[in-house]
């Protein structure tokens, strides 16, 4: 499985990756990026079973690389992690094409819940 782990902060991305290692074999592939353009371009480079994507970012923010990649590619598996919590927010980021969205900070516990409930896991 590659995974696409997209968050400006490298803590952020520490934490998810190590909530993601603890589901995921040695032989799978993390990849990461720290803004939305840097992720798209991964994504059309790589192909990831599942993008894991924060909102808040430079150049361009979560919402925008959602749509993009989802234009790209329609069956993409985007997952938001994020700590905007909003409704407004989440609807957006729906409507942009992500299939879920988790509070920051995510554990593997909560990631694991929602990678089965979506059937990616």
């Amino acid at each position: 499985m590659k995974c696409l782990v997209v968050d400006d902060s490298k803590m952020a991305r520490r934490m998810t990756i190590k909530a993601l290692s603890d589901l995921i074999s040695e032989n799978d592939e993390i990849i990461q990026a720290s803004n939305g353009e840097e992720a798209f371009n991964l994504y059309k480079e790589y192909n990831p079973d599942i993008c894991l994507m924060d909102l808040t970012m430079p150049v361009i923010d979560g919402f925008e690389a959602t749509l993009n990649i989802k234009k790209f590619d329609e069956k993409a598996k985007i997952i938001i992690i994020s700590a905007d919590i909003q409704e407004t927010s989440m609807e957006k980021a729906k409507k942009n094409g992500a299939l879920g969205f988790i509070k920051k900070p995510v554990n593997s516990d909560n990631l694991k819940v929602m990678l089965e409930k979506l059937g990616l896991f």
